[in-house]
Order: structure tokens, then sequence, then C-alpha cells
């Protein structure tokens, strides 16, 4: 199977990490959705990344049902997420927050390059989004005495904090200050120096307006 889709988005990187932590070997192809829109188009006619093709064709085009996927192949007793219940929900929650987290940092992105004249009310909308998200991940963190956020192993609630904080880091660190959220840049610290980040990696490359 191979993943398409450039390692300095937080939702592909986030794909490709958990497929290196369950140990699933697959080809990387570092298409962009502006450059290489006409390459990812026979895929997804979104032309959007992450997309995963697997091996008998088919094609799963967005992150939640691809690490759904993924979890379903690694099975029950090593998937990152639970089954069912409170814990379940929980990690969904905080995923889904890392994850607008991410969202509203590309959108951003998007407004200062692609736009001659930003527009002020989106600017701030989505600023106020950033930080309101990062506000809750820091209080979550800090309610968490453990390694990752639910317990001794790592799940995707941690992988996707972790890499809506890089992205955000490198998009807008005039947003993403270390001093004002320590509990989350201590997370991401220790999820950068486990070796699938290591591996996983790039620098953020915005789009030429």
């Amino acid at each position: 199977m191979f993943l398409i889709g450039q390692y300095d988005s937080p939702f592909v990187r986030r794909v490709a990490i958990a497929m290196r932590f369950y140990g699933l070997t697959f080809q990387h192809k570092p298409w962009s959705t502006f450059g290489d829109a006409d390459k990812i188009a026979p895929y997804n006619p979104l032309r959007r990344v992450p997309t995963l093709v697997l091996d008998d064709g088919e094609t799963l085009i967005e992150t939640t049902a691809i690490l759904d996927y993924l979890d379903e192949l690694a099975g029950p007793d090593k998937a990152m997420l639970p089954a069912r219940g409170m814990e379940r929900r929980h990690q969904l929650r905080l995923c889904a927050l890392a994850s607008g987290l991410s969202d509203k940092s590309v959108s951003l992105v998007y407004e200062s390059v692609l736009r001659k004249e930003q527009l002020k009310l989106w600017v701030d909308r989505c600023e106020a989004q950033i930080s309101g998200a990062l506000d809750v991940l820091e209080k979550e963190r800090a309610t968490a005495a453990t390694p990752f956020l639910f317990g001794e192993r790592i799940g995707h609630s941690d992988i996707a904090v972790a890499c809506a904080l890089r992205f955000t880091g490198e998009a807008h660190p005039e947003l993403y200050k270390v001093d004002r959220y320590p509990r989350l840049a201590a997370h991401a610290a220790a999820c950068e120096a486990l070796p699938p980040f290591k591996e996983i990696h790039q620098p953020l490359s915005p789009p030429n307006g």
C-alpha cells in the first residue's frame, strides 16, 4: 500500500507515524495538493491528503477512516484506541481538538499565502480557535500524570496532539508559545524523541501564492 501526501501536513504525518508504530510497511508518495493535484485526483477526487491506497486498489481518503482501518489491522490488543467505552470517547475528543487545531493552523497558512488581502474576521476567528484548543489541551495534559495521555502506552491522541503542536509551532510561533503551554511542550518533546517521530518529519513548506 502507499500513502499520499507530504509529511509537513500534520494529518499525513499522523497517519505515517501510526503506521510505523504498528510496524506496517508502506510506500510514500510525497505529492503536494497544489503542485501534484492531478496525480492525486485519480485516487482521491477531492485532491486531498492523506490518501491511503491499499494493495487491492481500495482507497481510503480521510484521516479518521484511515486510522480506523489501521486499528483493525493491528487488532484490539495493539490498537492505539480502545474499541469502546469512556476512554475511547475521551481519546476521540482530544483527537478532535488536535485535528481542529491542525485544521485552523493550516487555514491560517493558506490565508497568509494565498490572499493578497487577509480577511481580518476570518483570521481573528482562526486565532481564537487555535488559542482555545491549546488552552484546553494544556489543561488535559496537566491532568495526566502518566507518560502519555492515557497511560504508559502511546495512543492516537498523543500522536495527534504532537503533530498538531509541531505544525502550529512552525507555522504560527506567535500563537503557540512554549512558556505559556509547558505541559504541551513537554509532551511534544517526549513524542518527538521517539524513533517514528524522528523518521517521519518534514519542515513546513507553504504553497506559493
